[in-house]
């Protein structure tokens, strides 16, 4: 019987890899973990072949215990990179050695399959409901216009589902936009279920039960958060979870239990509720009326955080849940049929969402916190309550880490060199905490002959907004010794475009900025051409991977702390304080600390990169808390020493 060392080797072969004792090193952990049951955090530095070295312990223990096992990623190019390539080749190669072939799935959000029902115009008040009323000439995308322009879309959706097996939106190539995807998906809210005249045909439900059947099931973190926290069960059954890019996963449950409610929100209730249930007009007019309540003490309040709450919002808030629940308990009444009703439905998923929240705001925990926030699109401008959980970190120990063994890891989780930061954050601190092991397994690279860290001390302490002149001059020192191969991470759109049109004023070479065109097309552009610069902001800060000399100079222009104003953030840093710990440190500097390093990581992605982080931000060296974010990074060769580092660019633009 073939150990777990003998299947990873036998993996990295048949891959075209070869050996690496940090790859080794965390298997061996993993193995460890699964079997005895102890959490355990791994510091996998890029180039390990993390992906390898959980899967094949992850896929032998599924097959030697009968035991599933979640996979978990913070993003869907990594969960497709799993499941389209990663596990496919491993079954391949490790297969014959086990004792049963193993099943793998990939588990997604219900809103990232096709609705057959509502595909065949099975819901009301749709866009899709219009396109019947569009003439041939624009359901053919000839009319001109947004309407043709939709009605294209969905006509090229109609024509992938009769020959698609998955349903999977992912699967569609080339994709559609969000507006038409949603008029051919539905949330779970929506959902009619077993009800439904598809729902034998349902590709998410399909997605479920092949999960269902399978040993390795592949997910993301929003889906994961969803099944540990939710009323019902998304998830199959699972012994062991193993998540990926596992500094993400605080941000993602976070996201995923947190609620905003707004005046559109509660005039779209209330419309569905007339046109989807029996409801008399004069009870859906109590929401109408707490609406206009609602609206006006929104108005009166200013943005920011809650910390006490205005007598009018708290009135407001009161009605709205008061009102939405008479309208479910009416439209409740008297419907037994098994016949699915869309409307109803629809009505009561909007209904259902209002009141949850608005019960929610009305009985605030002391783990919530409330803040008002204001946001223009497309000229309208929307205020918003929003709720969210001032920590993550009792649920997630509750949630995830009480029912399963966990494996988290990511290139990032030893901050200024300890573990100890991401894993109470994660809920693995405090005398209740499980106990769990940490290991860094270190990384193939060379940083301190590979890679320079850069330091402009002699800059100015940055401003509030944008790039001051100094920092600009600076810049286009480095780009131009550089000859371009350079990646600048702004912390502002307004910072990005400032670099672009000065950059664009002094060089010869292309110079491309997020949101000019599709950020996948930017970093293809960027990838396939040695002369081009590429900036942008926080998309760029991970999950940017350009090896080779293309990318030889990562800029960054100033620490990134979270906003000063961001009503988390300062909750946070006060519910810190009250427990005695320094606040700033706990909250802003470990955030910080975080992306730096994911921002510093995109400049070495494999054995043959050289290259220069240079950051235009002095804290990062004078200021107190710079050891420990500088500590966060990969042990890169230091400088302050500019024109060095201007020599060192201009002899790897030559190809010295």
């Amino acid at each position: 019987m073939s150990t777990t060392a003998d299947l990873l080797a036998r993996a990295v072969a048949a891959l075209g890899g070869s050996p690496r004792e940090g790859q080794q090193t965390m298997a061996e952990a993993v193995v460890g973990a699964l079997d005895s049951g102890t959490h355990l955090l791994v510091q996998a530095g890029t180039g390990t072949g993390k992906s390898l070295a959980y899967l094949v312990p992850a896929v032998d223990y599924a097959v030697r215990t009968g035991e599933r096992v979640i996979v978990s990623t913070a993003t869907l190019a990594l969960q497709n990179q799993i499941v389209n390539r990663d596990v496919p080749r491993l079954l391949k190669a490790i297969g014959p050695e086990l004792e049963r072939r193993p099943r793998a799935a990939v588990l997604k959000g219900r809103r990232n399959y096709v609705c057959k029902h509502k595909l065949d115009g099975g819901y009301p008040d749709d866009a899709l409901g219009m396109l019947f009323d569009l003439g041939a000439d624009d359901a053919a995308g000839r009319g001109g216009g947004q309407s043709s322009a939709l009605g294209e879309e969905i006509q090229r959706v109609r024509s992938w589902e009769r020959i698609t097996e998955s349903g999977d939106r992912d699967d569609l190539v080339p994709g559609v936009s969000d507006r038409a995807w949603s008029q051919v998906s539905v949330n779970a809210f929506d959902c009619l279920g077993a009800k439904c005249p598809a729902f034998e045909e349902c590709y998410a439900e399909q997605a479920k039960v092949t999960a269902a059947a399978a040993d390795i099931v592949v997910t993301n973190h929003a889906l994961l958060a969803i099944d540990a926290f939710g009323d019902h069960a998304v998830l199959p059954e699972h012994e062991a979870v193993v998540i990926d890019e596992a500094h993400e996963l605080r941000d993602r449950v976070t996201n995923a239990l947190s609620g905003s409610l707004t005046v559109p929100m509660l005039h779209a209730a209330a419309q569905s509720a007339r046109k989807g249930t029996a409801v008399q007009d004069g009870v859906v007019g109590l929401l109408e009326t707490a609406a206009q309540s609602f609206e006006k003490a929104l108005a009166a309040t200013a943005d920011g955080l809650l910390q006490v709450w205005p007598e009018a919002l708290s009135t407001a808030v009161i009605a709205v849940r008061d009102a939405a629940r008479q309208i479910l308990a009416e439209a409740g009444r008297g419907t037994g049929s098994a016949e699915p009703d869309t409307g109803l439905q629809m009505a009561r998923a909007r209904l259902e969402e209002v009141f949850e929240l608005a019960e929610r705001m009305a009985e605030l925990t002391d783990n919530d916190v409330t803040w008002v926030t204001r946001s223009t699109f497309r000229e309208t401008e929307t205020t918003s309550l929003v709720v969210a959980p001032l920590s993550v970190a009792g649920t997630m120990r509750n949630g995830i880490f009480a029912e399963s063994t966990v494996i988290a890891t990511s290139a990032t989780l030893a901050l200024g060199g300890r573990f100890e930061p991401v894993a109470a954050s994660l809920g693995l601190a405090g005398p209740e905490a499980p106990r769990y092991d940490a290991i860094d397994v270190g990384s193939p690279f060379d940083y301190p002959r590979q890679a320079i860290l850069y330091v402009a001390s002699h800059l100015a302490r940055p401003g509030r907004s944008g790039l001051t002149d100094e920092m600009i001059a600076e810049l286009r020192e480095l780009v131009a010794a550089s000859r371009g191969g350079a990646l600048g991470l702004f912390s502002s759109k307004f910072a990005a475009e400032q670099a672009a049109a000065a950059l664009r004023e002094t060089l010869d070479t292309p110079v491309l900025l997020q949101g000019e065109e599709s950020l996948g097309a930017l970093v293809a552009r960027f990838a396939a051409e040695d002369d081009t610069t590429l900036l942008g902001t926080m998309s760029l800060w991970q999950g940017v991977d350009v090896p080779g000399r293309t990318c030889r100079l990562v800029v960054i222009d100033r620490i990134p702390f979270p906003r000063p104003d961001d009503p988390l953030t300062r909750a946070r840093t006060r519910a810190a304080e009250r427990n005695r710990a320094n606040g700033f440190m706990t909250v802003s500097a470990t955030h910080a600390a975080l992306r730096l390093a994911q921002g510093a990581g995109r400049l070495v992605r494999t054995t043959e990169d050289r290259g220069v982080v240079a950051v235009l931000d002095s804290r990062l060296r004078t200021a107190g808390y710079g050891g420990f974010l500088a500590d966060s990074l990969p042990p890169m060769w230091r400088t302050e020493d500019g024109a060095a580092v201007r020599a060192a660019l201009s002899r790897l633009a030559a190809g010295d």
